[in-house]
């Protein structure tokens, strides 16, 4: 019994029409157009808001190129931004699929502005801990929360409302100054929020990324781009582990999930399965017959058979499972580059091996040791070095 989230069904409605009068050459109008309503349309009514609302349904700066991926709601959509290509997410496809916020009820008054603030921020951190596991205090809802009054502030509390009940976006809006490896929130227009496109990893790449313009001779320039991205995972799994308040867990860990900048910063654009340690506990901690139940996709737990729960602890970690996912398809044989030692590129695929299936006794953790993490990196760095040596 694999522990699953489950989310609703709603249907594909969403398609393109011609563009608005004075458009030029736009061939299409901006992005979201539903069934019932469209975004633009209740942006115009007053009913959501957002930075990006002018550019998409005024100006025509906000342009749809394609969809990226469409699954059960979720909606991921590739744009151009003022030329800047970027992506617009949301969990559910319709602005009405969100709850709506009961304090913005016909009885709140024009506008929803007597709403006491104090009542809002209650609600807003309650949202936050809900979807991150975390008490937070009004000082650090600065990235939710403005504070700020205007004239469309009743569709601007409905639309942060529904971006907050979207568990990705919080993470990107809590971690964008905080850590090079996640995607800052560009901005938002209802419930669709737009990140930087950065092209995602997958199997169809050789190297599981794209390196095809990759510096320097044959083999070489992959190499050394590889050994780059694999400390720069390493500096993300460091980064994650030790620099927040709660250990951030990585649920979901394959290339897809993860982008590479032109400096080989790895950057996670996916974090629909990311929890803080309070929150990877309480889903951890379920009912169980065997270890296999324990099982929330990457994230591993044991079977405790005297009392048929699960235990709240995860026994694998960030570490060993991108050794496994990852790593193991770099440096589980000869790297393209005669620049490397035979001896360098042995220790490099017995670390790798010793990482990614720690081989620890059943009831133990599986965890990648400290140590190995140490060992990886020096490693690493030890390769770029022949890898520079070789060029001079």
């Amino acid at each position: 019994m694999m522990l699953r989230i489950y989310k609703y069904r709603f249907r594909h409605t969403w398609w393109t029409r011609s563009p608005p009068r004075g458009s030029g050459d736009v061939s299409r109008e901006q992005i979201f157009v539903a069934r019932r309503r469209t975004p633009c349309q209740d942006y115009r009514g007053g009913a959501l808001a957002g930075d990006l609302c002018q550019d998409l349904c005024v100006a025509g700066k906000l342009l749809f190129q394609r969809c990226l991926h469409y699954d059960r709601g979720k909606k991921v959509l590739q744009a151009d931004w003022r030329g800047r290509p970027v992506v617009l997410k949301s969990k559910e496809e319709a602005f009405s699929s969100f709850p709506p916020l009961s304090l913005l009820g016909e009885e709140a008054g024009e506008g929803g502005q007597d709403i006491p603030e104090a009542e809002l921020l209650l609600m807003v951190a309650g949202e936050v801990k809900s979807a991150l596991g975390l008490e937070l205090s009004n000082s650090s809802l600065g990235p939710w929360w403005s504070g700020r009054r205007g004239p469309r502030w009743r569709g601007q509390l409905a639309s942060l409302w529904a971006l907050l009940q979207q568990e990705e976006y919080v993470y990107f809006s809590l971690l964008q100054d905080l850590s090079p490896h996640v995607l800052p929130v560009l901005g938002s227009c209802g419930h669709f929020y737009a990140v930087e496109f950065l092209a995602a990893g997958g199997p169809h790449h050789g190297a599981l990324f794209p390196l095809d313009q990759a510096p320097g001779a044959p083999g070489g320039g992959q190499a050394k781009a590889i050994s780059d991205i694999a400390l720069s995972f390493l500096d993300m799994v460091n980064h994650f582990d030790s620099d927040f308040s709660h250990r951030l867990h990585l649920c979901d860990i394959k290339p897809e999930n993860f982008a590479i900048r032109s400096d080989f910063t790895v950057v996670a654009i996916d974090v629909d399965m990311a929890f803080f340690e309070p929150k990877m506990r309480e889903i951890l901690e379920q009912n169980c017959t065997g270890d296999e139940d324990c099982n929330f996709f990457d994230c591993f737990s044991r079977c405790d058979l005297r009392v048929n729960k699960c235990g709240a602890q995860r026994v694998n970690n960030n570490l060993q499972v991108i050794c496994d996912k990852i790593f193991r398809h770099w440096f589980s044989g000869p790297l393209k580059s005669s620049a490397v030692s035979f001896q360098l590129q042995l220790q490099l695929q017995e670390a790798v091996q010793e990482c990614a299936d720690p081989g620890v006794p059943s009831g133990n953790t599986r965890r990648a040791a400290p140590s190995v993490f140490w060992k990886l990196h020096r490693l690493l760095q030890a390769t770029l070095r022949e890898l520079q040596e070789a060029e001079k």
